[in-house]
């Protein structure tokens, strides 16, 4: 097969950098450059090489392996009915810290749409939020229900679109519920998706207080960009405090 081929063709160094891509479905070149020694355009090169033969997909920062788009962001009714306890411990802790009758943004995101089935629960909330999802978890007789942005995009109804970041600018929360992809063994929180991340940090830029919501499968694992600092929130809720 001509991808049998490609890959006898390939030096050690770039073998390695294919494994570990098949392995994690993404690698990026800040620590590949670290792990193998060289210099990040050395393995920027090796990622050129490997997209052209077909065996990687490029990335800002690093690759993947071909169709980890859906791999990586995997099917949304799949994700939902992924851990979900874990999600329900972590949503019912998020909710708990929220005082009735507070401003709160919801990002996008398993996670957050089962935080706001929760909050659904207690009536009297200002909800802002770039997820359709989250929107539709809550009654609008019983909240007061803000959906930012134009632009439905993605399986996850997730809405994009410069009027989202305008908004943003222009609001103040006494929350902001933040979810991510991945907390890496640094405390850099992650995520893949470029046009959310720059949501997520817009969205904490506007709240008072920043509670960061994710399960504890996703600590220990790296994605596409770290957007904050484990640091910077005010809380982090991952279900398994008392």
């Amino acid at each position: 097969m001509k991808h049998d081929a490609q890959r006898a063709q390939l030096n050690t160094r770039q073998s390695e950098i294919l494994a570990r891509a098949e392995a994690s479905g993404f690698v990026t070149i800040e620590g590949l450059a670290e792990e193998f020694g060289v210099s990040a355009q050395t393995v920027r090169r090796d990622i050129i090489l490997l997209s052209e033969a077909g065996l990687l997909q490029r990335f800002h920062g690093g690759a993947g392996v071909i169709g980890s788009t859906e791999t990586l962001r995997l099917d949304h009714q799949h994700k939902r009915s992924m851990a979900v306890d874990d999600k329900l411990r972590v949503a019912e802790a998020a909710v708990a810290l929220l005082p009735d009758g507070a401003s709160v943004f919801f990002d996008v995101g398993t996670t957050s749409e089962m935080t706001a089935s929760v909050l659904n629960q207690r009536p009297g909330f200002r909800v802002f939020t770039n997820s359709m999802r989250v929107a539709l978890a809550f009654d609008p007789a019983q909240h007061d229900v803000n959906v930012l942005g134009r632009k439905v995009e993605g399986r996850d109804g997730s809405l994009v679109g410069e009027e989202i970041m305008l908004s943003l600018a222009a609001l103040r929360f006494d929350f902001a519920l933040i979810g991510c992809s991945a907390v890496d063994t640094e405390g850099r929180v992650m995520d893949f998706d470029l046009s959310k991340i720059a949501v997520k940090k817009a969205a904490m830029k506007a709240a008072a207080r920043k509670l960061l919501i994710a399960a504890p499968s996703k600590f220990g694992r790296t994605a596409l960009s770290a957007f904050a600092e484990i640091s910077e929130f005010d809380a982090v809720v991952d279900g398994t405090s008392s």
